[in-house]
């Protein structure tokens, strides 16, 4: 019996390593996509995008709704209102990157719960071509 307890404190444990990995790998990856894009809109302090909340703050720069933007770092952590400011703000960013606005609703199907995973997957691919390929 004690030996099954170790098993599942091993597989959990190893869940939890693997989670906190790919937390890790897809902040790093999302940290540099904002940081690029900020450098191509023209915004010198792209760093911002590799401070937790700081991060949010860069949204409203970059789609130039203010200079001082730290106001809507609390607004943007409302649920719902948040959720429909970061993708006004997005549909900004990504015209001014020369991508169609509509891109940013994808995020939306992943309320949806089997397409929920393609939805994100192909913010992460979109969020990287809005960043890296320009157009």
């Amino acid at each position: 019996m004690a030996l099954e307890s170790f098993g599942m404190a091993g597989l959990a444990g190893a869940m939890m390593g693997v989670g906190l990995l790919l937390f890790a790998a897809i902040y790093v990856y999302l940290a540099f996509v904002w940081m690029t894009i900020a450098k191509k809109l023209d915004y010198d302090k792209g760093w911002l995008a590799w401070i937790p909340l700081a991060q949010f703050a860069l949204l409203p720069i970059l789609a130039k709704k203010r200079e001082n933007a730290w106001p809507w770092v609390f607004i943007i952590l409302v649920p719902i209102v948040g959720g429909v400011f970061a993708i006004m703000w997005n549909w900004q960013i990504f015209e001014r990157r020369n991508y169609p606005g509509w891109l940013s609703l994808i995020p939306i199907l992943a309320i949806i719960p089997v397409v929920g995973y393609v939805a994100t997957l192909a913010n992460l691919v979109i969020l990287g071509l809005v960043a890296w390929m320009d157009r």
